[in-house]
């Protein structure tokens, strides 16, 4: 038997395979701002310029986590998708026998995106925005139920 009679018998006895981003988009097409699947949003913020940018340099530990919160909890409010938090690269941490990735705010930045509840999908910056001494972050979308 050839594979195209093999495949044919498959897709006889599996049924059709459905687009899991096509089943979604149509559950969702009825709810206002949700126009547009989960993919295509991740791909069109991916290359949009942050909305905002906080610069942790110079502060301790404890004052950048003060000054995230509020960033995060400001940037949530006010609707915004994607944020820039700018770290350092850790190449003047007093942390001695390291690599310069392991600085303190770069460290404790990954830490709060990691507890945030609305911080998604994160990553370093390209190098023209400050390479790995910067983090941008898409912020979640804020979800209502479908009943």
């Amino acid at each position: 038997m050839d594979f195209g009679k093999i495949l044919d018998q498959w897709n006889k006895k599996a049924g059709p395979v459905y687009d899991k981003d096509a089943k979604f988009a149509a559950l969702t097409a009825g709810i206002p701002g949700k126009s547009t699947s989960d993919a295509s949003r991740r791909k069109r913020l991916l290359h949009k310029s942050p909305e905002a940018t906080i610069d942790l340099h110079g502060l301790s530990r404890d004052e950048a986590w003060d000054a995230l919160t509020a960033f995060f909890d400001d940037a949530k409010t006010k609707g915004l998708e994607k944020v820039l938090v700018i770290h350092g690269k850790g190449n003047h941490s007093s942390e001695t026998g390291s690599s310069a990735d392991t600085g303190v705010l770069k460290k404790m930045v990954r830490e709060f995106i990691e507890r945030c509840p609305f911080a998604g999908e994160s990553g370093y910056s390209n190098s023209r925005s400050g390479g790995d001494g910067s983090s941008w972050i898409l912020l979640k979308e804020n979800r209502r139920r479908v009943r």
